[in-house]
């Protein structure tokens, strides 16, 4: 069995995206000889490993977009029944020291979101994770009043980080862009910035689009 190459244009990857839509996770995973988990409690990321795996994704973790060559992030988002988000969408870890004269525009989440390759998948709990269908692809670029919010939303969560008041950070902060805690389990740590500029232990943090922005997106993009 052959393992898929990464796409050389956009309209490849786009003609890929397209190819997949209406199998389910069930048949795309046998077509590569892959088992399905029963459930995705201890499985979080094979969805999206499937689905990077089907595309010819490259980046996996590192911190850039997934086809770099193209210029594109792969998002998979599990929607319900009537094609809503179920659950926030993970961007990127959030950098909490040596953050001195980093931009929005440099910034790793601007990297990642300026085109993104958003892949539906039927979410709901009581659908068998083999039979739950892949939707219609969507390849997404920000207008200008979504650049602006999320702009504006990591430029207040990089000042709380920087002022070393990280841990008066809330998911609620932010009206698109969230940061939350990011770690295998609460015993993770890393460096941050505490109050007087010292350097301090804390959990990683992670920036997530919140559920109302992604439901816009499909909402604009599908309705």
């Amino acid at each position: 069995m052959k393992t898929p190459t990464s796409p050389k244009t956009i309209d490849e990857l786009m003609s890929r995206a397209h190819a997949m839509a209406g199998l389910t996770l069930g048949q795309l995973a046998e077509s590569h000889g892959f088992m399905t988990p029963i459930n995705l409690k201890r499985d979080k990321g094979w969805v999206g490993q499937l689905i990077e795996y089907e595309l010819g994704a490259l980046a996996g973790s590192k911190p850039e977009p997934d086809f770099l060559h193209l210029g594109i992030e792969l998002k998979t988002i599990p929607v319900d029944n009537k094609g809503k988000p179920i659950e926030t969408t993970y961007v990127t870890v959030a950098p909490l020291i040596g953050i001195q004269g980093l931009t929005w525009e440099t910034s790793i989440v601007s990297h990642k979101l300026q085109t993104v390759l958003w892949v539906p998948i039927q979410g709901d709990r009581n659908i068998p994770v083999a039979l739950r269908q892949i939707g219609t692809p969507l390849l997404w670029s920000p207008n200008a009043t979504e650049l602006a919010l999320l702009k504006q939303d990591w430029e207040e969560i990089m000042e709380f980080i920087a002022l070393g008041q990280i841990k008066q950070l809330t998911a609620r902060h932010g009206e698109v862009l969230q940061l939350r805690p990011k770690g295998a389990n609460s015993r993770s740590v890393t460096k941050s910035i505490g109050m007087n500029g010292e350097t301090e232990m804390t959990n990683p943090r992670g920036f997530y689009l919140k559920i109302p922005f992604t439901q816009s997106i499909l909402s604009q993009a599908f309705s």
